[in-house]
């Protein structure tokens, strides 16, 4: 049986089905949460120390590197992201 591919739309919460408008915001949250993960682990942190950098807990940082979205508004990766000296921006593309 040969496997069907679909082009992806460039946001694949768009392939997934979500309306352009939460397709947006969550990919938003998404690459903000992979940011904040990769620093993590280049910086070579332990999620205490995460957590001290943060200015969370740690079980807070727990979620956080295990990828729970839902606990994370896109307001707070933002504040989280400014914390550890990055400097998040929205770059506005035409649709």
């Amino acid at each position: 049986m040969k496997e069907r591919i679909t082009k992806s739309k460039g946001n694949v919460f768009l392939d997934l089905g979500f309306s352009r408008e939460e397709a947006t915001v969550l990919a938003m949250r998404a690459e903000l949460m992979a940011t904040l993960r990769k620093l993590i682990a280049t910086r070579g942190w332990t999620q205490q120390e995460a957590a001290v950098r943060l200015g969370i807990t740690q079980s807070r940082v727990s979620d956080l590197v295990r990828g729970k979205w839902e606990k994370f508004s896109p307001d707070m990766l933002v504040v989280l992201a400014s914390r550890v000296g990055q400097k998040p921006s929205l770059v506005l593309q035409a649709a």
